[in-house]
């Protein structure tokens, strides 16, 4: 027993003395987890989130980092190993199998230009006469930051340009009139919201659209963008205050993406006129809480997406409200997704659509919905708090509904959803493996095709894409188009 055990001792001692060996052999060389590390846009003056790079010596024998250093050392900075000049280090020994630990981060001074420029770099080991790299790449761009000590920043009037983008890192109120032209990028802080009191003019364009959206452009997982993360900020609030003239909202080509509450309008007016919004072709999707609440408010929605939220995707109380041909689609947590950050969160009663009188002092609930898709992972999608017809004046024609709750006389002509219905758009979940997105455009085979009423889409005769839309269009805010037609 004694003799076993002195020659296992011996065996682990050979072992040892092999690792701490230095090997001056050229053909041994380092191998690294990573041979380029990739940063997404990174803001000027902000610096990136910190990546991990493992640095190996698969050999048995130790190897001899000569020297470490970078090419550049402008751009990136970089620890290994726990020591932060680690692109002066020398004479570094790597005993055999063993690692070490590289983490690299992106700290870019103020650009020349306004658009995204390349930053490359490389980080040099020198190990027995050879020099192995790690590239280093980052998109610097330059931003317009917003920001306050008393995490208040108050305009009389505002106008955001599309110079190069903004990031808001507090409350921004905006008292006059808020403007944002086309191509403009506002990225959002932790916390951030914009709440706007008087006129909103908000113009993009297909090829240049407004967009609003959280300040992570990295991954959340390897393969999970931050972007598919919602409640990242908290919202756009669009607010009349009483005894105010009721200000006008018009917003075209606006994407609101992953905050807690989208867009949120709401009037403190007990009168009858009421401030007026105007939301047409945009995208509000994937927030934490809402997507679009209506209090108050008279309203037209056209050409619009409206998905994924952890509440209601659209909150209606008081006011007119016209949707025509808009998709809002409620499939935030659904099921069947293979990505679990939000799976199985969202209560049986949370509907797509719900449609309230919160109080006697709000005007009367007028919601009309043609040519629209509401439906979602849960079984009711459309719901009307108070009874019909008491407090609520509407239609609903040419729609395809996930809904039993609506009574005939304000029904026409629509296509209700059954637990068959498994085409109705291209993807309802997230598949982070394959890298697939929810993606609300119509299936080949989806029920909601042409069932659009004709004489509601004579107004709008091309889809949220500039698609023309067919004689008897379909619902929704895309039409179907094949791939032969597109290309």
């Amino acid at each position: 027993m004694r003799k076993e055990i002195y020659i296992l001792f011996l065996l682990l001692g050979m072992v040892a003395c092999r690792q701490d060996i230095v090997s001056d052999d050229p053909t041994l060389k380092l191998q690294f987890s990573h041979d380029t590390v990739l940063f997404d846009t990174v803001f000027t003056t902000m610096g990136s989130s910190t990546k991990r790079v493992m640095v190996y010596n698969p050999h048995e024998n130790a190897l001899r980092i000569e020297q470490v250093s970078m090419q550049d050392g402008k751009y990136f900075r970089i620890n290994l190993d726990g020591e932060n000049n680690a692109d002066q280090l020398r004479d570094i020994t790597l005993r055999g199998g063993d690692s070490l630990f590289l983490f690299v981060r992106a700290c870019i001074d103020p650009l020349d230009e306004n658009s995204p420029v390349l930053i490359d770099d490389n980080i040099a080991f020198g190990v027995n006469g050879n020099v192995q790299k790690i590239n280093l790449q980052a998109y610097g761009q330059n931003v317009e930051k917003i920001q306050s000590d008393s995490r208040l920043v108050v305009y009389q009037n505002l106008t955001l340009t599309n110079k190069k983008p903004y990031l808001l890192y507090d409350t921004v109120a905006v008292a006059g009139n808020l403007t944002i032209q086309a191509g403009a990028t506002i990225y959002m802080h932790t916390g951030a919201m914009l709440h706007a009191y008087g006129n909103v003019t908000a113009q993009g364009t297909k090829d240049r659209p407004i967009v609003f959206r959280g300040d992570r452009t990295d991954m959340l997982f390897d393969s999970v963008p931050y972007r598919m993360a919602s409640g990242q900020w908290n919202g756009i609030y669009l607010i009349h205050a009483e005894g105010t003239v009721p200000p006008v909202y018009k917003m075209d080509y606006v994407d609101i993406l992953s905050g807690s509450i989208g867009l949120y309008v709401y009037s403190e007016s007990t009168g009858s006129i009421l401030p007026k919004l105007t939301l047409s072709n945009s995208r509000i999707h994937n927030h934490s809480i809402y997507g679009l609440v209506l209090q108050n408010v008279n309203a037209e929605v056209v050409n619009s997406e409206i998905s994924n939220c952890a509440s209601y995707c659209v909150y209606l109380a008081g006011g007119k409200h016209d949707f025509v041909h808009n998709t809002i689609a409620a499939y935030y947590g659904y099921p069947y997704t293979n990505l679990n950050i939000h799976q199985n969160i969202v209560p049986e009663d949370v509907a797509a659509v719900y449609i309230n009188n919160l109080s006697k002092n709000m005007a009367k609930t007028n919601s009309s919905f043609y040519n629209c898709i509401i439906t979602g992972g849960r079984k009711q999608s459309l719901m009307v708090a108070t009874p019909l017809p008491d407090y609520y004046g509407g239609r609903f024609e040419g729609n395809y509904l996930r809904s039993d709750s609506l009574n005939n006389a304000f029904a026409k002509n629509n296509v209700y959803a059954s637990d068959s219905d498994t085409c109705v758009f291209k993807n309802i979940y997230y598949l982070y493996k394959k890298y697939h997105y929810y993606d609300f455009h119509l299936d080949s085979l989806s029920p909601a095709r042409g069932i659009g009423d004709s004489i509601a889409a004579i107004s709008y005769p091309t889809d949220r894409e500039g698609y023309t839309r067919k004689a008897k269009p379909d619902a929704g805010c895309y039409e179907y188009i094949a791939e032969s037609e597109s290309n």
